[in-house]
């Protein structure tokens, strides 16, 4: 495995996290274009904006939180070239179940099912550090 193996998918949900960014921006901008609220509404972070825009903010702040540890562990990975196929198929999985939880959380929104989605999510990245760590320990041994 290749260090661009494990970067394709860091790739993708850095995408992803852009995306949100981007369809955030203009739905905010489109909720104060059509008089939703006033800019002195939303001026010092108050919760003033329309559902669907804190919809689509809440998912793209979401991918400020869990990812930072999965992109630690990749420069970890990528430092000590620990590379291993078994690294880079949980770091399809984790961005996977990072795709479906933005969808999810810009959807239907259904709760039950995003919070399974981010257990999972979670799990694989906690095996992502597990696999990481005895690797590393293994080598260092």
């Amino acid at each position: 495995m290749t260090d661009f193996d494990i970067l394709l998918p860091v790739f993708l949900q850095i995408l992803l996290t852009f995306v949100l960014m981007v369809w955030m921006a203009v739905s905010r901008t489109g909720a104060l274009k059509r008089k939703e609220l006033h800019i002195r509404d939303m001026a010092l972070g108050q919760q003033a904006w329309p559902a669907r825009v804190t919809q689509i903010s809440n998912a793209f702040h979401n991918q400020l939180q869990l990812p930072v540890l999965f992109y630690v562990l990749v420069a970890f990975v990528l430092i000590t070239n620990s590379v291993t196929v078994t690294l880079v198929v949980l770091a399809w999985l984790f961005v996977a179940t990072r795709l479906v939880h933005a969808y999810i959380h810009t959807g239907s929104n259904y709760v039950p099912w995003r919070a399974y989605v981010f257990f999972v999510n979670g799990t694989i990245l906690m095996i992502m550090w597990a696999v990481f760590a005895v690797q590393f320990g293994l080598r260092a041994a």
